[in-house]
């Protein structure tokens, strides 16, 4: 009996030890539980406090990029021709927008797009928190579009480009695409300049995404910079004018024109046709993108042939008078036969240039050599960019071939077999104009000093002036060019278009380059109108009245005091033939 009840005790006893083991196991996990737990809330809230800072901070604040607007630019006076303007865009997130048929149709309306479209729009970016509706619209459309109170769509302030000045200035000017950036002209040449740096802004925002609160200023947005040009929009508007209504009344292909400040190089105006408006480019043609005057090459034709005659005066074997034998109205060079519009017989190189003989011209480029008469070509910048830093510009072609043939030699000498644009046929005309100092060319203002290149003697350049006088008036072949009250100067010049097949002997280019006032000038000037038709095809007929009219309001508006009024008819004329300079060979003829 007492054995039985010593092994019930001892089972009692066994029983107890194993409940007792159970409860400290219990109380050592739970006790380890305690603290590990305790260990993890001293390590997230001491050790590392920013780990549920930053968590709660990733759901409810966010960076917003704070927009900064191009920088503006403007005229040499300041007036505008590129304005950012502030605008509002529409944005959804596609998984907050909880919307019927009638709210999509309002909201379809607001927006001034099609029902179709939007719906495609928010169903093909479901999965996306992020999309457009619609950009840089007016800021009373999209405060109609946020009066919905729709859940998902937002607005956000960015900015437009706005061009005062429209097709004006639109090749010189250029444009920007949606996101300002430069794509053409001036705003593409200079983008780094113009192009703004976006700041940052640390926002509070709820669930839907709506900003509660704003927090710090991140980095302040930096606006572009300004940029001023060297266009005097009174001349712009004036050439840009009568430009397009000449390629319109001679039905004409294209035209250009360009108009230099003789003393710093500043393009003052620069015009194309077709043109295009950069406001408004929904119809926009490749074609009228092109700014013709800097991109489009030709050759020069007779426009040039004052090159040829400087060259010759600059050795100091030829002076004005001297007299140049180009009977019988033509002769052979090889195997090409060389020819004027008629016989003039004996001439002086003033007459040469007067009646645009290309008998007396060649006859002199071949009496001087190649290299001569190329070395003044590339002086005055023929062959070269003009360094305004345009993009697309053309440099044209003035080859300097190992051995001249007499054919090159004399064909160069009056505009055949170089090419140019208007640009570095003004930049010539430029040299002349400021007695045969060469300012480098800009699209920009200009401040200070002008460093100028020397490249023709003074008294040449004086010289050819004026023999380019003699052009506008009576018996030259540019008397349409003559201006009332200036005494004014140039060259005509008329080139067959150059087609796939070579010459077209059916389209032309008709050419008048010249510079005004003639005895102290202000400005140099280049019109070119590419395929006038009709019966009126020639540079004196289409371009020289261009270059009259443009030249006589420019005069008025730059304030060039006149110099040719009535009154002073007789001392004009005796001061021509003072300044006419007479050599001791004006009897000897040559050639």
């Amino acid at each position: 009996m007492s054995g039985k009840i010593d092994a019930k005790n001892e089972q009692l006893d066994d029983e107890q030890g194993v409940a007792v083991w159970r409860f400290w196991f219990v109380v050592s996990v739970l006790s380890f539980a305690v603290i590990v737990l305790m260990y993890r809330a001293v390590e997230l809230q001491v050790v590392d406090q920013q780990f549920l800072k930053g968590q709660g901070d990733a759901r409810t604040i966010r960076h917003e990029k704070i927009d900064a607007h191009r920088g503006m630019i403007t005229d040499r006076f300041g007036e505008p021709l590129a304005v950012s303007t502030p605008v509002e865009t529409v944005w959804a997130n596609p998984q907050e927008m909880q919307y019927d048929a009638r709210g999509l149709r309002e909201l379809a309306n607001r927006l001034e797009v099609s029902e179709t479209w939007l719906t495609k729009r928010i169903n093909s970016n479901k999965s996306r928190e992020f999309i457009y509706l619609k950009r840089k619209i007016s800021p009373a459309q999209a405060a109609r579009v946020t009066d919905l109170d729709l859940p998902g769509v937002y607005s956000r302030r960015e900015y437009k480009r706005f061009y005062p000045a429209g097709e004006v200035a639109s090749h010189v000017v250029g444009f920007t695409n949606i996101d300002e950036m430069g794509q053409e002209g001036v705003e593409l040449a200079y983008d780094e300049w113009l192009i703004g740096h976006p700041g940052k802004k640390r926002v509070l925002k709820n669930r839907r995404g709506s900003v509660i609160k704003n927090l710090d200023l991140v980095r302040d947005a930096q606006p572009g910079r300004s940029l001023s040009l060297s266009l005097d929009m009174r001349v712009q508007y004036l050439a840009y004018r009568e430009l397009k209504a000449a390629v319109m009344a001679h039905r004409a292909k294209a035209g250009s024109m360009v108009i230099l400040d003789v003393a710093t190089g500043e393009v003052l105006a620069m015009v194309n046709q077709p043109s295009y408006n950069p406001n408004n480019r929904s119809k926009l043609s490749t074609s009228a993108l092109r700014n013709r005057a800097i991109t489009d090459v030709f050759e020069p034709g007779s426009t040039v042939k004052p090159v040829t005659i400087a060259a010759a005066l600059e050795t100091g074997d030829y002076s004005p008078g001297t007299k140049i034998d180009t009977t019988p109205g033509y002769f052979r060079v090889g195997r090409k036969s060389i020819r004027d519009h008629r016989d003039y017989g004996v001439i002086d190189l003033s007459t040469i240039i007067s009646k645009s003989s290309n008998v007396g011209t060649s006859k002199i480029a071949l009496d001087l050599s190649g290299e001569v008469v190329w070395d003044m070509f590339y002086r005055l910048g023929f062959g070269q960019a003009t360094g305004t830093g345009f993009p697309g510009e053309s440099i044209g072609l003035l080859r300097n071939p190992v051995k001249w043939r007499p054919i090159e030699v004399a064909t160069m000498s009056y505009g055949y077999g170089v090419s140019v644009n208007a640009l570095q046929l003004a930049q010539m005309y430029m040299v002349l104009g400021n007695n045969g100092m060469k300012p480098p060319v800009s699209l920009i203002k200009t401040e200070g000093n002008i460093a100028a290149e020397k490249v023709m003697d003074a008294v040449v350049a004086k010289n050819v002036r004026l023999m380019l006088q003699k052009v506008v008036e009576k018996g030259g072949t540019g008397t349409r060019a003559r201006v009332a009250t200036y005494d004014v100067g140039g060259k005509s010049g008329t080139v067959h278009s150059v087609g796939r097949n070579g010459y077209e002997d059916s389209q032309y280019k008709a050419l008048f380059a010249g510079v005004a006032p003639i005895d102290n000038p202000r400005v140099a000037a280049v019109v070119v109108i590419d395929g006038p038709q009709g019966q009126e095809y020639y540079g004196g007929e289409v371009a020289a009245p261009i270059f009259s009219r443009v030249m006589s309001g420019a005069m008025r508006l730059l304030n060039v005091t006149p110099d040719n009024l009535p009154l002073m008819a007789d001392q004009r004329t005796l001061s021509l033939d003072r300044k006419q300079t007479n050599s001791t060979d004006n009897g000897r003829v040559k050639g």
